[in-house]
């Protein structure tokens, strides 16, 4: 008897409805193929949506990612979306930990008091061009670089030949980051200004010979072709929102609550409820761990895993809504002016490190390294109007070093509870009064603050490990062996099936909000449909 032909109901089926899931759909179906987007919760956008964590107040936060910078304007322009970008004046302000009446400001506008505020902190009168010089130092970098990330990979040769300058390229790309920024800096303060763009979602030791830390490092200042991170006006749920516009616009079928079970190798998605969706290619916007375990569900012969690792994340995050922005012990800074950029908490290079080697231990870094946003003082269009007329501001808080390892197995609750706990006693560390005693309080009394571990992602967004990025990031190059035959290969987005692509953070330059993994995984399908 004759084997059925197979009958593909789409052309291209994406698991998960992340943001770059949406912005696969919305190029796919602007090339005329069809597609469908299956999506496990009851919404699209993934960990880039905006949410009223507590009820009967009106403040729209953004839940879980907050801010953006790695998204091009290619995509944007390329997909009509209408997206605000609100560039922050203040870059950051970091008290100094055992002194929080000096505290070094970087305001973007205004060199002179920038440099006044680093000698005021660290009493060098030169620490202030060393920090400037360090990061324009980068410049050349991210405008050379940034706009490769939405191109079929370059071999590293060809990338180090963009950079032109190998001293440069040996020290973002051969050296652990911390030898850079030892020479570069002298103060241990500025270290860790810098060091800390190493360590968002990342846990990995300044002199790491890995170099997770560079990688991390590299994709926070190179954003846009200038390294800026701005405030998403709306919060991140209009980035997400934009993006299924657009995929609904172009025709793509997105189907929420629909649970994905399984995938073959040749494209057929199995549901929970029983049902199949098929595709001539399948786009996973999930980790690739858990496509790993969707394939052996599906029948995939064993063979090499897509995840090269087990995915950790290593942050809390702390939603906060406050009455009122909390008094400083420096009296040289306003709280309009530190709250603006990123508030560094206990973030010298040598607390950093002390705090890395805790966690290694099991341990809660005591203090915690933490930074915080006030993302109402550049967007207020996230509270209601009694909100702002009262004066009321969100705080996000983002602590580093906190590995999942720590909460893996533990009792939720308390795991919670306790980094919440160790968030609260860092940042009152750094404040004129307790953070508690200014926290807004709901209709029904309860304080407006909240913790999001890593354990919590797991649950609620499927990030194993609430490993933000889906597993360590990757350099924005193909070493110069290494095969790039196919389309799949080019484009960054290929798994040892054919017929099936990874579109999300875990594809090659992804990452971030920043809609690359989707768009590559959207131009690698569109060659390959067209064969």
């Amino acid at each position: 008897m004759a084997a059925a032909v197979r009958s593909p109901t789409h052309d291209v089926v994406i698991v998960g409805g992340g943001h770059n899931a949406l912005v696969a759909a919305a190029y796919l179906g602007r090339a005329g193929r069809t597609v469908a987007v299956l999506e496990r919760l009851d919404h699209v956008g993934g960990a880039a949506v905006s949410e009223r964590p507590w009820p009967g107040v009106d403040a729209r936060l953004s839940r879980y990612s907050y801010l953006v910078s790695l998204l091009p304007r290619q995509i944007i322009d390329d997909l009509g979306l209408s997206i605000q970008l609100s560039r922050r004046r203040y870059s950051s302000y970091t008290p100094l930990p055992d002194d929080p009446t000096r505290g070094i400001l970087v305001d973007t506008r205004d060199a002179a008091a920038t440099a006044a505020s680093f000698l005021r902190a660290t009493g060098d009168d030169a620490e202030a061009d060393r920090f400037d010089a360090f990061y324009r130092r980068l410049e050349p970098v991210a405008r050379r670089v940034f706009p490769t990330v939405v191109e079929p990979l370059r071999r590293r040769e060809d990338v180090r030949r963009l950079v032109g300058d190998d001293e440069l390229w040996a020290d973002l790309f051969e050296s652990p980051l911390g030898v850079v920024l030892r020479r570069s800096l002298r103060s241990d303060i500025a270290r860790g200004i810098a060091l800390t763009d190493g360590l968002i979602g990342t846990f990995a030791g300044a002199d790491d010979a890995d170099l997770r830390q560079n990688r991390c490092f590299f994709y926070h200042v190179i954003g846009g072709g200038t390294g800026d991170w701005d405030v998403p006006v709306g919060g991140m749920g209009s980035v997400s929102g934009e993006l299924e516009r657009a995929a609904r616009a172009a025709g793509a079928d997105i189907r929420t609550r629909a649970e994905v079970v399984a995938v073959s190798p040749a494209g057929d998605v199995s549901l929970a409820d029983g049902s199949t969706v098929s595709g001539r290619l399948v786009l996973s916007g999930v980790g690739p761990l858990v496509l790993d375990r969707l394939l052996a569900a599906g029948g995939a012969a064993s063979g090499a895993p897509i995840a090269t690792e087990h995915p950790e994340g290593a942050q809390v995050k702390v939603n906060m809504l406050l009455r009122r922005l909390p008094f400083l012990r420096d009296d040289s800074v306003s709280p309009e002016a530190a709250f603006a950029g990123t508030f560094h908490i206990n973030e010298t290079m040598s607390q950093l490190e002390a705090a890395h080697a805790r966690a290694q231990g099991g341990g809660i870094p005591h203090p915690l390294p933490a930074e915080i946003y006030c993302h109402s003082l550049t967007d207020p269009s996230i509270l209601g109007p009694e909100l702002q007329a009262s004066g009321a501001q969100t705080l996000t808080l983002f602590g580093l070093h906190v590995p999942h390892r720590i909460v893996e197995g533990a009792d939720r609750d308390a795991a919670r509870a306790e980094l919440l706990a160790a968030a609260q006693h860092s940042l009152d560390s750094v404040l004129a009064e307790p953070i508690a005693d200014i926290v807004y309080r709901a209709p029904d009394g309860t304080p407006c603050i909240e913790a999001r571990t890593t354990a919590d992602l797991e649950e609620s967004l499927g990030m194993t490990g609430g490993d933000i990025f889906h597993g360590s990031l990757s350099w924005p190059w193909a070493e110069d062996d290494e095969p790039l035959d196919t389309p799949a290969e080019r484009w960054g987005v290929a798994t040892p099936h054919p017929s099936v692509l990874i579109c999300g953070s875990g594809a090659r330059r992804g990452g971030a909000v920043s809609g690359i993994g989707g768009h590559n995984a959207a131009m690698a399908a569109i060659e390959l449909l067209a064969l």
